[in-house]
């Protein structure tokens, strides 16, 4: 694994003073590797090393940029072993979700290679006569990806494979606290034939490194996922200079329990959803809202499942639950657990770090319970495995509580009645939903995101996530042997 920057074809040390220490989040005493952070000097560099790729891969066919990217599914198939426990080691996650997201990726490379061979566009009849009207999609340039250490092989997988199958170069930044998955990708990529300067990435930190990306008149387009306090502000610096953004950020979502739901899928997928990956991920379910009917009979079930969760490193395949990321993100999520208490809420499970698990960013799977819209635990992404319980007595109720947030991303019902179930598509306020499953889930050819304060600019992954990192061109030839149009007989 190299550990510095990848810019114009080759890795090297990075100008940056600053070095950033890749720790274990399950055992802070291991350190997988140091990484010389790259500073706006280093962006500059790349910029310019990806400005001078562009002609040459722009005009590369699309069916061969989709060909070099069908290779890189083909080396990370054979190095998924080995991404997965990187994954795992870096950010946490035990084991068997990392293969997941593995694969996952390995999904994406596959679907955007195909798109190599439909980049879209249309033949549309003229109002003129002897007229031949089309639509092309063409690349935009330099474009900017920002991702987060949540999914640090997804994300950038679902980023990069569009934005290098439509013909652009790019400069990736992924998070400081998972470099090491950011630089197998990059691997994978160069061993895959990717030309010199067409792929950059720069490890480093989002004041310098992001900053310089957000503001370089070069990058044509940037597509962020994370926080929504940076997203918000990245937003209006692209939108200054008329760059295209896409922004995806915060979640907080809900699962809504009918009382003729089946409750033992409904707790299953409560579990998955709540605990799963440590309850860091945008799709985590962090609310229900069930029935006074069934709520206690629901809780039940939530409890008894999520004591038998065993804590600890994700590279223990007997683990069923690892770390979060790193001490900020663990010293925010026991806040929001002392929060919960403070307003009322009923702490019925966990709250605390296992008293076993010492060396590590370890913290019980927590349940509150009697939590009403007006707590924050309610209304804010905490970003943990924290479940907050509240009741509410009919799908009206409901769907007001579920919609009484900033967030918009996912959110899910459980109920046997069709009319129930249509109206929850109709009135939800979300930009994917749910219906007797988990919160959670994405698929290659199925559009991600969300609305209100979740996500601004074009859905990620599927065709749309492809059309962002084009622009298109309306083309209108005239054949009739005249220069003016002629719009009538």
């Amino acid at each position: 694994m190299n550990t510095g920057s990848y810019v114009n074809g080759q890795w090297y040390q990075p100008s940056g003073k600053e070095i950033g220490r890749n720790i274990n989040p399950a055992d802070i005493s291991d350190v997988i590797a140091e990484f010389p952070y790259a500073s706006a000097v280093d962006v500059g560099k790349a910029i310019e090393a990806a400005q001078a790729a562009f002609p040459a891969w722009r005009k590369t066919p699309g069916p061969e940029r989709g060909r070099v990217i069908w290779r890189a599914a083909e080396i990370a198939r054979r190095r998924a072993d080995e991404i997965a426990r990187t994954l795992t080691r870096e950010e946490g996650k035990i084991l068997k979700e990392a293969k997941g997201e593995v694969m996952k990726g390995i999904s994406l490379l596959e679907y955007y290679a195909g798109e190599g061979f439909r980049l879209h566009g249309k033949t549309l009849p003229s109002e003129a006569r002897d007229t031949f009207t089309y639509t092309v999609r063409q690349p935009l340039g330099v474009v900017g990806l920002i991702a987060p250490w949540n999914f640090p092989w997804a994300i950038p997988v679902w980023k990069s494979a569009p934005a290098l199958v439509a013909g652009n170069t790019v400069i990736f930044k992924p998070s400081e606290l998972t470099p090491a998955t950011a630089a197998l990708m990059t691997e994978i990529y160069q061993e895959a034939g990717m030309p010199a300067g067409v792929f950059n990435m720069l490890v480093g930190n989002g004041p310098e490194v992001g900053a310089a990306m957000v503001n370089a008149k070069e990058l044509r387009a940037i597509s962020f996922t994370g926080s929504n306090e940076v997203g918000a502000a990245l937003y209006v610096k692209c939108a200054e200079r008329g760059a295209k953004v896409t922004c995806e950020m915060g979640g907080k979502n809900a699962v809504i329990v009918m009382a003729d739901a089946d409750l033992d899928k409904a707790a299953l997928a409560i579990h998955g959803g709540a605990f799963g990956s440590t309850g860091q991920r945008c799709t985590a379910t962090s609310r229900v809202i069930v029935h006074p009917d069934v709520k206690q009979a629901l809780l039940d079930r939530l409890v008894e499942g999520a004591k038998k969760i065993k804590i600890g490193a994700g590279l223990d395949e007997s683990t069923d639950m690892g770390p979060v990321v790193d001490n900020q993100q663990w010293q925010t999520v026991l806040k929001y657990i002392e929060i919960g208490e403070q307003e009322g809420g009923k702490l019925i499970l966990g709250g605390k770090r296992p008293e076993q698990l010492t060396q590590g960013y370890f913290i019980e799977p927590t349940i509150f319970d009697n939590v009403v819209p007006a707590m924050r635990i309610f209304k804010e992404e905490i970003f943990g495995p924290v479940l907050s319980v509240a009741t509410a007595k009919n799908l009206d109720e409901a769907l007001r509580y579920a919609n009484g947030v900033e967030y918009g991303l996912t959110t899910s019902i459980f109920t046997e009645n069709i009319d129930t179930i249509m109206k929850f598509v109709d009135e939800v306020e979300t930009g994917m939903v749910h219906v007797n499953e988990a919160t959670i889930g994405g698929e290659a050819q199925l559009p991600f995101g969300g609305i209100k304060s979740t996500g601004v600019g074009d859905r990620e992954m599927a065709e749309e996530g492809l059309n962002f990192f084009t622009e298109l061109k309306t083309v209108f030839i005239n054949y009739s042997g005249k220069a003016e149009r002629s719009m009538t007989r």
